[in-house]
C-alpha cells in the first residue's frame, strides 16, 4: 500500500495542516502525518511505517501557483529533504531565509526556535484530527560546561 485508500482526500488534509503553520515555523512531513489519524481499512503499524512517506507525496502532489507554504515542511532531521543544489532546495531555503528561519552549518534548523506547536486544540478536534507530536526536545542542552568527570 504505497498510497492512501483515497489520496485525494488525504491530500486536502494534509494540504489544510500546512497552511496552518505560521511564517517563520517549519514543521515535519512526520509530524503533520502525526496529526491524522490512519485511514478506514489501514492498521496503525502499517500507517505509522508510511504516513510520513504520504505526507511526503502529497506535498510533491500540490498544483502549481498553489497557496499551500509547501518551503515550511521539512525533514524530521531539521534539514531540506529536497537533493541538495537542486533548484527546489535552494528555492526553499530561500524562502525560508525570507522568513527568518536560519539553518546552522550542517544545514538544520533549531526546532527549539522555530518547530511549530501544532494548529489549536479545537481546530484540531473541529475536524476529528490528533494532538501532534512535539519538535521541541524533550531535554534542554546541556550548558557549555566541561564535565568533572
Amino acid at each position: 500500500m504505497y498510497q492512501p485508500p483515497d489520496p485525494e482526500a488525504f491530500n486536502t488534509l494534509v494540504w489544510e495542516l500546512a497552511r496552518q503553520i505560521p511564517e517563520g515555523y517549519v514543521s515535519t512531513y512526520g509530524q503533520i502525518a502525526s496529526m491524522i489519524p490512519p485511514p478506514d481499512g489501514v492498521d496503525l503499524l502499517t500507517y505509522r511505517r508510511l504516513r510520513a512517506l504520504w505526507v511526503g507525496r502529497s506535498m510533491s502532489a500540490l498544483p502549481d501557483g498553489s497557496d499551500v507554504p509547501w518551503h515550511r515542511v521539512i525533514g524530521g532531521k531539521g534539514s531540506i529533504s529536497l537533493p541538495p543544489g537542486s533548484a527546489a532546495a535552494e528555492e526553499q531555503r530561500f524562502r525560508l531565509a525570507a522568513e527568518q528561519v536560519q539553518f546552522d552549518v550542517q544545514g538544520r534548523v533549531d526546532f527549539r526556535l522555530v518547530g511549530w506547536d501544532g494548529p489549536h486544540d479545537h481546530w484540531l478536534a473541529a475536524r476529528g484530527l490528533l494532538p501532534p507530536q512535539s519538535l521541541k526536545p524533550d531535554k534542554p542542552e546541556a550548558p557549555d560546561q566541561p564535565r568533572l568527570f
